[in-house]
């Protein structure tokens, strides 16, 4: 073992140097300093993530974290990226956990779901890429125009049936659909995000430990009860979706997240015709069936609900309709109309 002084070669086994008395510490012996990485919590306009991501713009942040729209320059297309809060990348299981549930999520290829590419670690921070959808969010089109004329709501609603029916064949369960999740493009196609990562993180029910899964006013009642969570949950929050859709209100309405989730599995809900008479029986029957308690109870899946909503719509006159815009982030100013077998609505910014 060479002295690190004089470097005389002395035996392996030298505590010290034979020829000037130097102490020799064995290498296996070192202390290895660990590089300490600080996980980022926000990414700055114009800069480059990860050597690739060219940082656009904010989109929205969320219970998981910030979401991105960014310029992938190895593939030059633009992509979302989901920067994870780190809090939640501290948890090594849980970052387990997403990896697995978004190799299963990268198996789902349907029209009405955007599509999750994958998770990555750079400088300790976490974070997922998926596909960019140009368009606005189904939770800013309700505060836009408060309640959704019918043919607007059945043909949202019949599009994020069939992707449910294609994740729940494959075996995938959303466990927090909402507005904010469903994403309508420039053409009008609706589009559901986030599928895998709500079954990733911990979840002891609403009033228990650990971090919940789901918003509270879209819980079905298994879920706050921490129950099996199947895919007649996502079509309870399918029914809260299609209530909001045409009330432009939650049908369970509180100041605590504790007492939505008593709410959900407690009060039944207020007729949705009460608040929109234009509603038909038809289409109110089919919300409050999607609400039942039980789930014996709701429709068994989300084929169900659209034959039902196909049949209402074959009742319905086409009407039209001019969306109420924002200024569009385009210069280009974009008038689109409504009808039964299409909706369209302005390019606007994901939240």
């Amino acid at each position: 073992m060479k002295c690190p002084k004089c470097h005389f070669d002395n035996p392996s086994d030298s505590k010290f140097c034979k020829e000037c008395g130097t102490q020799i510490i064995p290498l296996k012996e070192i202390p290895v300093t660990e590089t300490l990485e600080t996980p980022k919590e926000e990414l700055t306009t114009g800069s480059t993530f990860a050597g690739r991501y060219q940082i656009i713009e904010e989109l929205g942040k969320g219970g998981m974290g910030k979401v991105y729209k960014v310029f992938d320059k190895e593939v030059n297309a633009k992509i979302a990226l989901k920067l994870i809060k780190p809090e939640i990348a501290a948890d090594k299981k849980t970052i387990e956990r997403f990896r697995n549930e978004l190799k299963t999520a990268r198996d789902i290829s349907h029209k009405n779901i955007c599509r999750m590419y994958d998770l990555n670690k750079e400088e300790g921070s976490y974070y997922i890429t998926m596909e960019y959808v140009e368009g606005q969010d189904l939770k800013s089109l309700v505060r836009q125009t408060g309640q959704l004329a019918m043919p607007t709501t059945i043909s949202i609603a019949k599009q994020v049936c069939e992707g449910l029916s294609e994740a729940h064949k494959l075996g995938t369960v959303h466990r927090d659909l909402k507005p904010s999740n469903i994403m309508i493009d420039r053409e009008g196609n609706a589009r559901i995000m986030d599928f895998g990562i709500a079954r990733s993180l911990k979840a002891k029910g609403i009033t228990g430990a650990g971090v919940m899964i789901g918003t509270p006013e879209y819980m079905s009642p298994e879920q706050v009860e921490a129950k099996d969570v199947e895919q007649r949950s996502d079509i309870y929050s399918l029914g809260i979706i299609l209530y909001e859709m045409t009330t432009g209100r939650l049908p369970f309405q509180a100041d605590t997240p504790f007492a939505v989730g008593v709410m959900q599995k407690s009060e039944t809900p207020e007729n949705p015709k009460e608040f929109n008479p234009q509603i038909t029986d038809d289409l109110s029957h089919v919300i409050l069936k999607c609400l039942e308690k039980e789930k014996e109870k709701r429709y068994q899946s989300a084929g169900e609900i659209r034959s039902e909503l196909e049949n209402i719509e074959k009742g319905i006159p086409t009407t039209e309709k001019v969306v109420p815009k924002r200024k569009p982030l385009t210069s280009k100013k974009i008038t689109v109309k409504f009808n039964v077998k299409r909706v369209l609505i302005p390019a606007l910014i994901l939240l």
